[in-house]
């Protein structure tokens, strides 16, 4: 069986545990309490240098960042498909979730904003506007993109959830998470809503996990 390390807060976690279930493909959950520093344990990372979540282990292999997780889960098993037919629709979905998962997530990373707070002094209120900016910045970007676009449907391409909505929703949640209004993008918002009437996305939500609390 497939085994998943993984953090239920993490954003890069959530998106594999989406395209895992997307897949109905079934998985070992194994936390590591990011939190706590667990990651840092070397039981973990003997198995994964960086020290970071997710970490899919699969027939022996062993693969960290979950783009390249899900990537590998979309190509090994291919139905249903996370990326369009066309390169120029997977070029556009692509697209849309390196926005967010290269543009916004890494800087709201948490080990992002403990450095900010811890070695680099800022106040508790300057970590927040940090990361207020940062996120408001790059929601309003891909609002404007996916609302200007006709290829935008029910999801950020088209009529299928891809590569781009599971990006999409764990940087909502995480919004959510840190009090910044969705309200704004309301194209965003429609999406997120549709996704999360499907059950692959409802079931990877941090709050279902084994480990939330």
């Amino acid at each position: 069986m497939i085994k998943l390390y993984n953090y239920f807060r993490s954003s890069a976690a959530y998106r594999v545990r989406i395209a895992l279930n997307l897949k109905n493909l079934p998985y070992e959950y194994l936390p590591v309490h990011l939190v706590k520093g667990e990651q840092r344990n070397e039981p973990f990372r003997a198995l994964n240098p960086q020290a970071l979540v997710p970490l899919l282990v699969d027939d022996g292999e062993q693969i960290t960042q979950s783009m390249a997780i899900i990537e590998y889960l979309d190509e090994k098993n291919p139905d249903p498909p996370l990326l369009p037919a066309t390169p120029e629709a997977r070029a556009r979905v692509r697209s849309i979730a390196q926005a967010i998962a290269c543009d916004i997530h890494p800087l709201n990373n948490l080990r992002v904003l403990k450095y900010l707070t811890g070695t680099l002094g800022a106040s508790e209120d300057a970590k927040n506007a940090w990361y207020r900016h940062w996120v408001e910045l790059g929601l309003a970007a891909l609002e404007a993109q996916l609302a200007a676009d006709n290829r935008t449907g029910m999801f950020c391409h088209g009529a299928t959830p891809t590569l781009a909505d599971i990006c999409l929703v764990p940087q909502l949640a995480n919004a959510r998470r840190s009090s910044i209004a969705i309200d704004p993008y309301p194209t965003l918002g429609r999406i997120e809503s549709r996704c999360l009437a499907l059950d692959a996305f409802a079931r990877a939500a941090p709050d279902r996990q084994p480990d939330a609390g």
